[in-house]
């Protein structure tokens, strides 16, 4: 399926998911869904697709089986722990799913999955169609080196940094996230430049620009194209889940996927 046939769907379904272009022509296809199209109720409304989250379990399974409609196979979920692990994925089922909070595969069909509300979902593409790979990356995997482990697991499959296409999905804006000392000293005590994504609000307080920390970290590996962002999931109350606007909240997935062959 084209990338066009799938947004086609999307949105022939009513639903406002996200449907990023990367390495579009190799046959690479990406979806990130949103707060709509499921039946959760509540804080949890619509498309949660987080079992942890204290939703209802048929819910969350109505929710799964509906997303399962728009991919070739189903997801291979990661037990997410704000780390720096990255799952090699071959397509031989992962029981149980693998404790990492980034995955990698050359397997055609094979589809990746991160699951955000906040943190910021990233997307890597061989933009000769020969490897995907997700990540997810909050301010403590960021910090640690969760999109250079995932850009080196690409190199370790063949794929060179400067053939990567990465795109930088929903999380928290810059305007939104404050944080204290410790997020400002994860980053800054190692990179100088990092202080550039932090503006200081009062003593011991920043807003940080996730986004711009991660675009920085993706240019300083190497990886050939950039783009994304632009989108809060902490102000966009209607479109996005956000566990710092409610805690109590729903997740969003990534997904991103190599086509099978014809």
């Amino acid at each position: 399926m084209s990338r066009d046939a799938l947004e086609a769907r999307v949105r022939g379904a009513g639903l406002d998911w996200i449907v990023p272009s990367l390495a579009d022509d190799a046959g690479i296809r990406a979806l990130v869904t949103t707060r709509s199209g499921g039946v959760s109720a509540g804080e949890f409304a619509s498309m949660n697709l987080a079992r942890h989250s204290g939703d209802a379990p048929d819910a969350v399974a109505e929710n799964r089986r509906r997303l399962q409609a728009f991919l070739p196979s189903a997801p291979v979920w990661l037990d997410q722990v704000h780390g720096t692990t990255v799952a090699v994925l071959d397509g031989t089922p992962s029981v149980p799913r693998p404790v990492a909070d980034a995955a990698v595969t050359r397997a055609p069909g094979v589809v990746v999955a991160v699951q955000t509300a906040d943190c910021l979902p990233v997307l890597f593409a061989d933009r000769r169609g020969s490897a995907v790979g997700i990540a997810h990356a909050g301010w403590r995997g960021l910090a640690a080196g969760v999109l250079e482990s995932t850009v080196a697991a690409l190199r370790d499959l063949g794929v060179q940094p400067d053939d990567v296409h990465a795109w930088i999905g929903p999380g928290i804006g810059p305007r939104a996230f404050e944080v204290g000392a410790d997020v400002h000293t994860a980053f800054c005590a190692h990179d100088a430049g990092a202080a550039s994504a932090f503006v200081a609000l009062r003593p011991g307080k920043w807003t940080a620009d996730l986004g711009a920390l991660a675009g920085a970290r993706l240019a300083a590996a190497g990886v050939g194209i950039v783009t994304g962002g632009g989108f809060c999931t902490h102000d966009d109350s209607g479109r996005f889940f956000s566990y710092r606007r409610t805690q109590l909240s729903g997740r969003m997935a990534s997904l991103i996927w190599l086509e099978r062959g014809p």
